[in-house]
């Protein structure tokens, strides 16, 4: 009786299970083309709700078909989406799908257009002027195959602006010269952007007669056009053309103008948004089921399969399953046990990392948006308060000494402001990298007392991910300031080299020392702090130290 149960139950388990799955919906090529096409059109409508539901389906059904194209032009229009609504790290995320999909097809007017879309993202969000490039370029290659030179003009554009804003005026100047003879293939848009692009290599050749000129051009464009991030941008670099030389009302001016259009821009970003508000579709969630419907398919997939191969040989293992079943229950029974315990450990675990991650990306995130205010907001009024005394002094001849003073005081301000701003977030960490910041820490921490070598096998051109390197550079630097505070070392060392993709750090004093079984002093020191951040980055952390022998430190991290 008991055995006719058991295998009346696998039975109806593989039957059931087989024919549940062959019931789900199926939607033909056609049919998903049809969908992506209302997507798009409600994009463009700026319905963005129903343009992401649309879309979410589309790849949903591009899936089960296993069509690389309509995947991939799923992702993208996704992330165009969210590109749009100017939630960038949303955008980001979809754009690398969708490139990584429709890498796999030969459709190169979609490689083009998604390696742009990452481009910009790359080049004008994040700063990352090399990746920038590089899809730009990719999108440029793209683009020459499918020979349609308004495309090209555009790319060229592009990729013109992203070399002048390296000041890598050599390379762009061969695109500056068939933007200019071919700018025919321009529109509206592109004239204001050419003009700016024009009079910047003006300036840089100290032209500055064709380079003003130039600027003026690109700012009649722009307000006939309408074109307010390429003409906000133009009233920057003319702003900075103007400054320098020395005509500080204009630049002032110019500097209005282009905060007020930044903060239409802002406000329009935020009009986007306000559209979604109610809309029972939240982004979030939105984001985490669009992730799971390539995970979930698959592993649906792999069981139908599964199933479907049971199901055949289901007759012929029968009597081998019964005669196995009772020792199987005992040790599923077993690791069922041991997998629950495991369970409750790696959560426990998890939470526990959780919080420390918590901890250590709000205390960044809170780092770099006082260091950001300090610099876009105090740092500008101050500026511009200057600019205004500047061009006072310059008018007039005989001065109070208040107004002198006043000059004075809020030249120091400044300073003092800027320097806040770098060590909250330093300059040369942003706009070089961690190993020039490094070189210049340890520099700025030297003195007649305590002299820090620092050795570097590495490039210093080399550049990691800007939270990979923000992450180390404040880690290396608390070790420093505990070695300043506690060691009592005339010489200490700080070394980096890679090894087999992980980066080495090694820190060394001749100092004093400690005890490291010496939970008082290691807690002191914040090393169990310093060690929870370096778990966070996947690395090792090991500390040897002996009282009057120095303390030596060794840091392996695998770059990402």
């Amino acid at each position: 009786m008991y055995i006719t149960r058991v295998i009346s139950l696998i039975v109806i388990l593989v039957c059931f299970s087989t024919s549940t799955y062959s019931q789900d919906k199926q939607l033909s090529k056609d049919g998903i083309e049809n969908l992506l096409n209302d997507a798009t059109q409600n994009f463009k409508l700026k319905n963005y709700e129903k343009s992401l539901t649309k879309s979410r389906s589309a790849l949903k059904y591009a899936i089960k078909i296993n069509d690389n194209n309509l995947i991939g032009r799923s992702y993208n229009l996704i992330g165009a989406n969210f590109d749009d609504l100017f939630m960038l790290d949303k955008a980001l995320g979809f754009y690398i799908k969708a490139l990584y999909y429709i890498n796999k097809t030969d459709n190169n007017i979609y490689k083009a257009k998604i390696n742009n879309n990452l481009a910009n993202i790359y080049f004008f969000d994040r700063k990352q002027y090399n990746k920038g490039i590089y899809h730009y370029e990719k999108a440029l290659e793209h683009s020459n195959i499918s020979s349609d030179t308004s495309v090209i003009y555009f790319r060229k554009l592009n990729i013109t602006w992203a070399y002048f804003e390296i000041n890598n005026f050599n390379r762009g100047l061969q695109y500056l010269k068939f933007l200019n003879q071919f700018k025919q293939y321009g529109n509206e848009s592109t004239e204001v952007t050419l003009n700016m692009l024009n009079g910047v290599y003006n300036d840089h050749i100290n032209d500055t007669v064709k380079a003003n000129s130039y600027f003026l051009k690109g700012i009649e464009s722009g307000n006939k056009n309408h074109e307010k991030f390429d003409l906000s941008i133009t009233h920057k670099k003319y702003a900075t053309f103007l400054f320098k030389n020395k005509n500080y009302k204009k630049a002032y001016e110019n500097i209005l103008e282009f905060n007020r259009l930044t903060n239409e821009i802002t406000d329009l970003a935020k009009q986007k948004k306000t559209k979604l508000i109610g809309v029972n579709l939240e982004l979030d969630e939105f984001k985490r089921e669009v992730d799971k419907i390539e995970t979930e398919y698959k592993n649906k997939q792999k069981l139908l399969q599964e199933e479907q191969s049971r199901h055949k040989k289901i007759f012929t293992i029968i009597v081998v399953l019964f005669l196995i079943i009772t020792v199987l229950f005992y040790f599923f029974y077993q690791y069922t046990k041991l997998k629950q315990k495991n369970r409750i450990k790696n959560i426990q675990n998890k939470i526990h990392q959780n919080i420390i991650n918590a901890s250590i990306d709000g205390q960044e995130s809170e780092r770099k948006k006082i260091a950001l205010f300090l610099h876009d907001t105090i740092s500008a009024s101050l500026s511009s308060a200057g600019m205004h005394l500047n061009v006072f002094l310059s008018q007039n001849s005989v001065v109070p000494d208040e107004i002198i003073k006043t000059k004075f005081i809020l030249d120091e301000t400044h300073d003092k402001v800027r320097d806040l701003s770098h060590d909250l977030l330093p300059t040369l960490l942003v706009r070089f990298g961690l190993l020039y910041a490094l070189d210049d820490l340890c520099e700025k921490y030297s003195n007649s007392n305590l002299h820090f070598e620092y050795l570097n096998t590495i490039s210093n051109k080399k550049r990691y991910t800007e939270t990979f390197e923000t992450r180390l550079y404040f880690i290396i630097s608390e070790l420093l300031n505990n070695i300043i505070k506690h060691s009592d070392a005339t010489r200490a060392e700080v070394s980096l080299s890679e090894n087999t993709n992980e980066l080495v750090i090694k820190i060394t004093d001749n100092g004093k020392g400690f005890d490291i079984k010496d939970f008082n002093f290691v807690e002191g020191f914040g090393l169990n702090q310093i060690k929870a951040r370096i778990n966070n980055l996947n690395g090792h952390f090991n500390v040897k130290s002996k009282i009057n022998e120095g303390t030596s430190i060794k840091i392996t991290i695998p770059i990402n």
